[in-house]
C-alpha cells in the first residue's frame, strides 16, 4: 500500500462578480485552510493577460502567502522561464527562502504560456526558449541560486536553496527532469493522456542528483469534490466554461454555477468537456476517493497535487476540506503530511 502526501495548486480565480481583491483574499484564505487540514505544500501558478486568474506574480503572492501561514510549503507551479531573466527569478526565490527557510518551492516551466503580444509585454521578445536555450538557461538559474562565484551574484542568497522541481506536460521536460536529476510535477490537469508516456519516460532517464537519489513524480489532477456527486457536477461547469471560452481566444473571468448551468454547449463543446474530464476527479468524498485511488495506482504518483476551478469560496473550502478528510496523518498529529493511499476507496 503506497501513502503519497496530498498538495493544493490555486490559480486565484476572479469570479465574473468579484474582482481580483477578492480573488486574492480567498487564496490566502485557502493557503491558512489547507496547512490547518495538513496539506504538504500550497503552490500558485503564473497566467499572465487572463482575467479568470489572479496569480500573475508568483513570487509576490508567496511572500505573502508564507507570511500568512507558518509550517505548509508555499511554491510556483510555476514560474515560467521564458518570461523572465534568470537573474530575476534567482533573486526573487532566493529572497523568499531567505525570509521563510525551508519552506520554498520554485518550480519551473518551459513554456511562456501566452500569447506573443503578453511575451513580448513581458520579455521584450516574442522569441521563446528553443530546445537547446532552456537547460542553459535552467542551469544558469540553478547556479545562480547555489550563489556561483563564477556567475553574477544574486542577492539575497538563500543559505540553502529553494526545492527546485521542473513543471512539464510533454515528454521533454519528463526527459530533462531525469537527467537533472530534479522532481518532476506533471500537469495531468490538462494533459492526461501524456501522464504515464511521460512519467515512464522521466523514471527512465533519471540520474541521481544533489537533489534526489530517486526519481520523484507529482501529478497535478482536477478535482471537484461535494457532498453528491450532482452537486461537483454543477461546481465544475464555470471552469468548463471558462477553459472553453479562453481556448476559443475570448476569455473571461469564472462564471457562476448558474451562469454555466444556462449555457447551452454545443455538440463539439460537450465532446471537448468530456474528454478533459478523463481521469480527473469530479463527485462526492466515496467517487473522488476511487477516482484519486485508481490515478495513485495507476501513476505511481509520489505526491498529488488537486486543483479546481470553483466560483464560490466557501464551495472551494469545502471541496478540499472533504479530500482533507479522506486522508491520513501519522499518529504525530504535524501538520503539512497529509497522506492518500492507494487503499482510501475501500
Amino acid at each position: 500500500m503506497k501513502h503519497v502526501p496530498l498538495s493544493i495548486l490555486d490559480l486565484a480565480p476572479v469570479s465574473s462578480k468579484g474582482d481580483t481583491t477578492e480573488a486574492l483574499h480567498s487564496t490566502t484564505e485557502l493557503a491558512r485552510r489547507a496547512e490547518a487540514w495538513g496539506y504538504q505544500r500550497f503552490w500558485v501558478a503564473e497566467h499572465h493577460n487572463m482575467p479568470a486568474i489572479a496569480s500573475s506574480s508568483p513570487a509576490v503572492l508567496l511572500a505573502h502567502l508564507a507570511a500568512v501561514t507558518s509550517t505548509i510549503r508555499v511554491g510556483s507551479g510555476g514560474v515560467m522561464l521564458p518570461n523572465h531573466a534568470p537573474l530575476v527569478v534567482a533573486e526573487q526565490f532566493g529572497t523568499l527562502e531567505s525570509l521563510h527557510p525551508g519552506r520554498i518551492d520554485l518550480g519551473i516551466g518551459r513554456a511562456p504560456g501566452t500569447d506573443q503580444r503578453t511575451a513580448l509585454a513581458l520579455r521584450r521578445t516574442i522569441q521563446g526558449l528553443s530546445a537547446e536555450d532552456f537547460p542553459a538557461e535552467l542551469a544558469e538559474l540553478i547556479a545562480m541560486l547555489a550563489g556561483d562565484p563564477a556567475r553574477v551574484q544574486a542577492v539575497p542568497t538563500a543559505a540553502a536553496l529553494p526545492q527546485v522541481w521542473l513543471l512539464g506536460s510533454s515528454d521533454y521536460s519528463a526527459r530533462l527532469a531525469g537527467l537533472l536529476g530534479l522532481p518532476f510535477s506533471f500537469a495531468h490537469h490538462f494533459s492526461a493522456a501524456n501522464t504515464e508516456p511521460a512519467l515512464a519516460i522521466y523514471r527512465a532517464s533519471f540520474r541521481p542528483s544533489q537533489w534526489l537519489d530517486q526519481p520523484y513524480a507529482m501529478v497535478a489532477v482536477s478535482a471537484t469534490c461535494a457532498d453528491t456527486d450532482e452537486r461537483a457536477e454543477y461546481l465544475a461547469k464555470p471552469g468548463w466554461l471558462s477553459f472553453l471560452r479562453l481556448r476559443a481566444g475570448l476569455p473571461i473571468r469564472l462564471p457562476s454555477p448558474a451562469e454555466a448551468a444556462a449555457y447551452e454547449f454545443s455538440p463539439a463543446e460537450r465532446a471537448f468537456v468530456e474528454q478533459r474530464r478523463v481521469g480527473q476527479a469530479l463527485g462526492s468524498p466515496s467517487t473522488v476517493a476511487a477516482q484519486l485511488a485508481e490515478l495513485l495506482g495507476r501513476t505511481g504518483a509520489d505526491e498529488l497535487m488537486l486543483t479546481n476551478q470553483i466560483y464560490d469560496l466557501d464551495d472551494r473550502l469545502r471541496s478540499y476540506q472533504l479530500i482533507a478528510e479522506l486522508g491520513e496523518r501519522p499518529a504525530s498529529g504535524q501538520t503539512g503530511t497529509l497522506c492518500l493511499s492507494s487503499a482510501t476507496a475501500r
